[in-house]
C-alpha cells in the first residue's frame, strides 16, 4: 500500500522530550506557588512589605554568643533574636508544641526547622527594627534552606565564635541556670550535634566568603575588640545613642 502523501510521524524521542518539558513546567509552576503559599502561610507580608539585615552568630554551646550578642546591640543597635530563647518561651507559654520543644531540647537534639524558623519569623515580623541579630541559629543546614527560601534573606555575614569544648564544657558546668539542658549528659549530645549539624552550616557559609572567624576562648573584652573590628570591615557604625549612652557609663 502506498503511504499517504503529508502524513508525518514525529520519532519516539521527540515526543518524549516535548512530555519532558511539560511535566518540567507544571512542576516549576507548583512549586513557585506552593513556595508563595508557605511565605503567606509562616511569614505573612514579611518577604514583600519588609527588607531587612540579617547577621547570624553561630558557636558551641557556651562559646559566648549570649554574652557578644549583648554588647553588639549595645554598640550596634541591633535586634537581638535568640533561637533558644524563642524556644524556652513557647515551652514556658504552655503551647501544644511545648512538651514536644522541651523533650527534644532536654535531649540535646535539635527542635524541627519548621517550629524554630516560624518563632524567627514571627519575631521578625512583630518587631519595628529591620536589622537583627540571630543567635544560635542555623543549627543545621536543614535549618538554613528553610529560612533562606521561605524569606530570600541572606546573612550580610556570619561570626562563628571558636571555642575548644574543653573551655566550654568548663562554662557550662560552672554557669548552672537552672537549665535542663546544662548537664553533663546533654552538654555531650549538644557538642556532637554542633560537630555534626552546625559544622557544616558554618562550612557552606564559608564557601561563601561570609564567615569571620573569631577566637572566643579568650576573655569577652578581647573577644568583642575583635568582633568590632569585623563590623568595622563591613562599614557598620556604632549608632550614636549608643556611643552616648558609653560616654555617660565612663563619667
Amino acid at each position: 500500500m502506498e503511504e499517504e502523501k503529508g502524513q508525518y510521524t514525529p520519532p519516539i524521542w521527540a515526543v518524549t522530550a516535548f512530555i519532558f518539558s511539560i511535566i518540567i513546567i507544571a512542576i516549576s509552576f507548583f512549586a513557585k506557588h506552593l513556595l508563595g503559599f508557605l511565605r503567606k502561610d509562616i511569614n505573612g507580608s514579611f518577604s514583600s512589605n519588609k527588607k531587612v539585615t540579617v547577621i547570624f552568630i553561630l558557636g558551641g554551646p557556651a562559646s559566648g554568643k549570649s554574652t557578644q550578642s549583648e554588647n553588639i546591640v549595645k554598640r550596634f543597635g541591633y535586634t537581638h533574636l535568640s533561637a533558644g530563647d524563642l524556644l524556652r518561651n513557647e515551652v514556658a507559654s504552655g503551647s501544644k508544641n511545648g512538651p514536644m520543644i522541651q523533650k527534644i531540647m532536654k535531649e540535646g537534639k535539635l527542635v524541627p526547622s519548621e517550629i524554630t524558623v516560624r518563632l524567627l519569623l514571627g519575631a521578625m515580623e512583630e518587631s519595628k527594627s529591620d536589622k537583627f541579630l540571630i543567635d544560635g541559629f542555623p543549627r543545621s543546614e536543614e535549618n538554613r534552606t528553610i529560612f533562606e527560601n521561605i524569606t530570600g534573606i541572606a546573612p550580610e555575614f556570619v561570626l562563628f565564635l571558636d571555642c575548644s569544648e574543653e573551655v566550654m564544657k568548663k562554662r557550662l558546668l560552672s554557669r548552672y541556670q537552672g537549665r535542663e539542658d546544662d548537664n553533663i549528659n546533654t552538654i555531650m549530645k549538644r557538642f556532637k550535634v554542633f560537630k555534626e549539624c552546625t559544622l557544616p552550616v558554618i562550612e557552606y557559609y564559608s564557601s561563601k566568603g561570609k564567615v569571620h572567624k573569631i577566637v572566643a576562648g579568650k576573655p569577652a573584652e578581647d573577644v568583642f575588640n575583635d568582633i568590632k573590628r569585623v563590623f568595622s570591615l563591613h562599614g557598620v557604625k556604632a549608632t550614636l545613642d549608643r556611643i552616648d549612652e558609653t560616654k555617660q557609663d565612663l563619667c
